[in-house]
């Protein structure tokens, strides 16, 4: 997919792996495709990492969604149905698990103590272990999820498997 047909698209999901540069990618996206940009993980947290309750975000999210126009990144995999149901494109991230830890821990070391500019203020980056666990066992748990809540779905999936084609993507050419 080259970024002039990227063009016509009003409604983009990132998703994939913590730490596969869903959040990265998105802002350069936007950017580039002028679409509004929402994060998961600013309509899911309040500050002081608080989470918000699963029926307030699924209606924050839905009035996302309901717009025309709209970028999102994240996973959530409770919501991908919502986002799926108008979603033009799902552009998946799907790394390997070392790329990922590294650039999560790469992360940590970057805000920490900060809040990072994809989460709610007041919510700062932290250590912590059970998140690189989770990481770690994306590939063997969370991806079978994510494939299966892409099944049924009738738009584009734009499945990324290396960084450089997500640099081909922002350039403007190729990504096959």
């Amino acid at each position: 997919m080259e970024i002039d047909r990227l063009r016509t698209t009003q409604r983009v999901i990132i998703i994939g792996s913590p730490g596969a540069g869903k959040s990265t990618l998105a802002r350069a996206l936007a950017r580039t495709l002028n679409l509004p940009l929402f994060h998961l993980d600013q309509l899911k947290w309040q500050p002081g990492w608080v989470e918000l309750p699963d029926e307030q975000f699924r209606q924050r999210l839905g009035n996302v969604v309901a717009g025309d126009r709209w970028l999102i990144d994240g996973n959530y995999g409770g919501s991908l149905s919502i986002r799926l149901a108008r979603a033009d494109l799902v552009i998946w991230l799907d790394f390997p698990t070392w790329l990922c830890l590294f650039r999560a821990v790469r992360r940590i070391l970057t805000y920490r103590g900060t809040t990072r500019p994809d989460m709610t203020p007041g919510c700062p980056e932290r250590f912590d272990l059970d998140f690189l666990v989770y990481i770690g066992r994306f590939r063997a748990h969370g991806r079978g999820r994510l494939l299966s809540g892409l099944a049924g779905y009738r738009g584009t999936v734009l499945q990324l498997t290396k960084a450089r084609q997500v640099a081909r993507l922002l350039a403007g050419g190729p990504v096959d």
